[in-house]
């Protein structure tokens, strides 16, 4: 797997320090919550970040009203 090269470390590192304080709360995230809530546009990379800080955080996918189908991130409990 290709190392998640990140052009603007700076605010991406505050993306993950606010997405890992939401998950460590307790809530899941999808990419659109993500958006609305931190302004990350790129939900799939934050998470690969934040694993290789040693976070456990798991993956399903959901399916919306609108039937599609989306990616739900959450803090797997040890």
């Amino acid at each position: 797997m290709a190392k998640n090269e990140n052009l603007n470390k700076k605010e991406s590192l505050s993306q993950c320090n606010m997405i890992a304080d939401w998950l460590k709360m307790g809530y899941s995230i999808t990419s659109l919550d993500a958006l609305e809530m931190f302004g990350c546009m790129r939900l799939a990379s934050r998470i690969c970040d934040l694993k290789e800080r040693g976070l456990n955080i798991g993956k399903k996918i959901i399916t919306l009203p609108n039937k599609k189908r989306v990616s739900e991130y959450f803090l797997v409990k040890q």
